[in-house]
């Protein structure tokens, strides 16, 4: 009879709601503010906002922009902080992303042209707020 072949222990990627649940308790605390005073500004209920921080539930990108600005960051800053966070809880190198712009053709009629994006690698983050 042979044995069940067993996975080596590979460490499991944070989860983003857990990222940014740190973020927001780490500045909140930094702070040196309660959760009552942030929720009561960010107009969200304490029992949510603690439960996000503690990464229970996956909160809003309005929640999130409000919980944020209620300890003086923007969305983007929160997003940034947690980002970095999940580069170091993973080790890995935050993908680079190059932008280029299509030149519309040259015609006598106006022709619409887009903005492409094309990613260097598939392991980074993509988020949409």
């Amino acid at each position: 009879m042979t044995e069940p072949t067993t996975k080596p222990n590979t460490p499991r990627e944070p989860l983003w709601r857990d990222l940014v649940g740190d973020v927001l308790r780490r500045e909140r605390q930094a702070q040196d503010r309660t959760l009552k005073d942030v929720a009561d500004e960010a107009r969200i209920s304490l029992p949510y906002l603690s439960e996000v921080e503690r990464g229970r539930k996956e909160a809003s990108s309005e929640v999130l922009a409000a919980a944020a600005q209620a300890l003086g960051l923007s969305l983007g800053d929160l997003l940034a902080r947690a980002h970095g966070e999940l580069t170091r809880a993973t080790g890995r190198r935050p993908a680079r992303i190059r932008t280029t712009t299509a030149v519309p053709p040259r015609t006598t009629t106006a022709v619409p042209f887009r903005t492409t994006t094309t990613r260097a690698s598939h392991d980074g983050l993509c988020l949409a707020a």
